[in-house]
């Protein structure tokens, strides 16, 4: 397997040694164990924290996808509506799959290369259609972008909409994730980005009005939320519990707990300073170029011109360093440097960036 001494990729990022010891460990029979509901209680107190939020949270074996996927499902039915905030392709493609179960969807969409601000269309939509579900994306990946969620989330409590679904993936544990402030019911999370771990755990928190539906919707899938109501008390989970993805998720939570939030929320945006500032004196036009906010975990910016991202992509790996490409519509165009958790390091950013102006 080819690796790389500058991983740069927006997840999943570089493991610590910490999370890797996670898997050096044979562990027991998680369901008969009580030491695995202990940690269990441990870990989603410890992304309560890290989330800003007094709701339960539940962690699902499977990458981000699980807890999209099984929110989604969990709580909608056939028919019911579904208002889908866009403005890059996770939050087009979470009205995608909220329309493949049957959801009816209608989307409010903005550019690729901007975040929310205005939310005069989004009350309007609101207002006429009436939605159960408001789904948005806090950080757009592929855009490099980030979403303020306040006013989304007042709008949401004042048209009293059952449900505020939040994409928080890339974004949780990298910048601040105000849960509860911002009246997110399903705020959804995953390992493999700013909590440093293996992309095989997901997360989510729960609000108790979101249980409320979850229960009478009764979705009864792999990837259904209910049975994680309660699995604490009962000590009975759906399928085998991953232990040692577990293990591995709380020991990158607690790594950032241990730094203290306020500190590694100054790490991140000081090193997304950095790379931006570094790339515009390269003469690199970064994405979006005025009028958003662009994310703190990862930085997107436009190929040199005459550049193909082939080309490039090959002669940065031969100088040991490798990004992140795009898809949809900034494929080819756009690059992207992925700074979160353990990759939001000035010391492994800055070799990052000598490398692409050497290869330029």
């Amino acid at each position: 397997m080819q690796s790389y001494p500058i991983p740069m990729v927006p997840g999943p990022v570089k493991l610590p040694q910490k999370v890797i010891d996670a898997f050096s460990v044979n562990y027991g029979s998680a369901d008969l164990e009580p030491e695995f509901f202990e940690l269990y209680h441990r870990t989603t107190a410890n992304l309560q924290k890290i989330m800003g939020t007094g709701n339960s949270v539940a962690v699902l074996s499977g990458e981000g996808m699980a807890v999209l996927w099984g929110a989604m499902k969990s709580s909608i039915v056939p028919g019911e509506k579904v208002l889908a905030v866009a403005t890059g392709l996770f939050g087009h493609g979470i009205a995608d799959m909220a329309q493949s179960i049957g959801a009816d969807v209608r989307k409010v969409s903005l550019p690729d290369d901007q975040t929310l601000s205005d939310t005069t269309a989004i009350e309007k939509a609101i207002d006429t259609f009436k939605p159960k579900m408001i789904t948005a994306v806090h950080c757009e990946t592929p855009s490099g972008t980030l979403n303020p969620l306040m006013d989304l989330g007042r709008l949401k409590e004042e048209y009293h909409v059952p449900l505020l679904y939040v994409d928080a993936v890339s974004s949780i544990g990298g910048t601040p994730v105000m849960t509860d402030l911002w009246n997110i019911d399903l705020c959804l999370g995953g390992a493999q980005k700013c909590l440093s771990a293996p992309p095989d755990t997901a997360f989510l928190s729960v609000s108790e009005s979101a249980w409320e539906i979850i229960e009478k919707v009764d979705y009864v899938g792999y990837d259904a939320l209910k049975p994680f109501r309660d699995v604490t008390d009962k000590h009975y989970f759906p399928y085998t519990p991953n232990w040692h993805g577990l293990e591995a998720l709380n020991a990158g939570a607690e790594l950032i707990l241990a730094e203290g939030l306020p500190a590694c929320f100054e790490r991140h945006s000081t090193v997304a300073s950095l790379c931006r500032r570094s790339l515009r004196e390269m003469g690199i036009t970064l994405f979006p170029t005025h009028g958003s906010i662009p994310s703190p975990t990862v930085t997107a910016a436009y190929l040199p011109h005459g550049v193909k991202w082939e080309d490039f992509d090959a002669r940065l790996r031969e100088n040991g360093l490798v990004l992140g490409g795009n898809y949809g519509a900034l494929a080819g165009k756009i690059f992207r440097v992925g700074h979160m958790g353990t990759q939001a390091d000035e010391v492994l950013v800055t070799k990052a960036l000598n490398v692409i102006q050497t290869s330029l």
